[in-house]
């Protein structure tokens, strides 16, 4: 087995076709296959099942495409490593954060990142549920991970950024924008615009409810923050968001809220991680993690 067999495995897996594949990967058609071919014979086993929609992963080959894509980010690592020059360094770096947190922060400090490594690729993603990242993180899919809480020990080592304050967004003329702060007791009767469930932004929620002891009516779900504040703002209904989160030009619409509800900000970073690793979390910390301040200074 080689590591361009996995790669050309994980293409067909995305793309869903030797076609598409080769496109992606610049090379014939019939190399790709070959080399499918040649690691099913090998393995002793069908990776791939033909299906109206196109090549669908076996359960084993989703298994094997588990561990193929691990060794290949390990692989893609190493080269960066043994690549570097004093001032330069190539390669892959894929960074995951729970969604809604660091909206503001992170884009500087990736843009920093970038200037101090030119040639470095970097994969930014968005994760809504915290049980996926955990798996992903797990799979050794990730060298850089934002989440709002310890890492399991061993398996990334945990650097707190900072603590998220949640504002609630309203709509324009809503009563309660005459606060300063706003009692969640106050919000019992509103209707509200929640985040996908077993998301980890709709567990704040589900916390803020049980401790509150609201009863929300629940008028859309959304899968982004940006939407949600969106929507309030035009009084659909309320939403409590994280202070960063809240998008330009919308800061007058939110208000801090009593009692405080807040997350604190985890950068999780692979053990052993090498110099990007170590820069990225350096411009992080250079970031400003409580921007309710800076909120209220526009809302004002």
């Amino acid at each position: 087995m080689s590591l361009r067999q996995f790669e050309y495995a994980l293409a067909v897996a995305e793309a869903g076709s030797v076609t598409a594949a080769a496109e992606r990967l610049h090379v014939a058609q019939p190399s790709v296959s070959q080399q499918i071919r040649a690691l099913e014979r090998e393995l002793g086993v069908t990776l791939f099942a033909r299906t109206p929609a196109g090549l669908v992963p076996t359960v084993v080959g989703r298994a094997f495409l588990q561990d193929a894509e691990v060794a290949v980010r390990a692989a893609r690592r190493a080269r960066a490593t043994a690549r570097a020059g004093a001032d330069e360094l190539v390669g892959e770096l894929v960074v995951a954060v729970q969604m809604g947190l660091g909206t503001r922060q992170l884009p500087g400090a990736l843009a920093a990142l970038r200037r101090r490594f030119p040639r470095l690729e970097v994969t930014v993603f968005e994760e809504p549920d915290p049980v996926e990242m955990e798996r992903l993180a797990r799979r050794g899919a990730l060298d850089v991970a934002l989440m709002d809480g310890p890492c399991e020990e061993g398996l990334y080592d945990g650097h707190h950024l900072g603590d998220e304050e949640f504002v609630v967004v309203l709509g324009a003329g809503h009563r309660q924008l005459a606060a300063e702060r706003v009692q969640l007791s106050e919000l019992a009767r509103e209707p509200w615009i929640r985040f996908d469930r077993g998301s980890a932004l709709d567990g704040v929620l589900e916390k803020v409810v049980q401790d509150n002891g609201l009863s929300p009516t629940t008028v859309a779900r959304v899968s982004q923050t940006a939407t949600a504040v969106r929507w309030a703002a035009h009084g659909l209904g309320v939403t409590l968001v994280p202070a960063s989160a809240v998008p330009p030009g919308h800061e007058h619409l939110t208000r801090r809220v009593f009692p405080v509800v807040a997350q604190s900000v985890v950068a999780a970073v692979r053990p052993g991680a090498g110099r990007v690793e170590a820069a990225l979390l350096d411009f992080l910390r250079q970031e400003k993690w409580d921007s309710t301040a800076e909120i209220e200074l526009k809302a004002g």
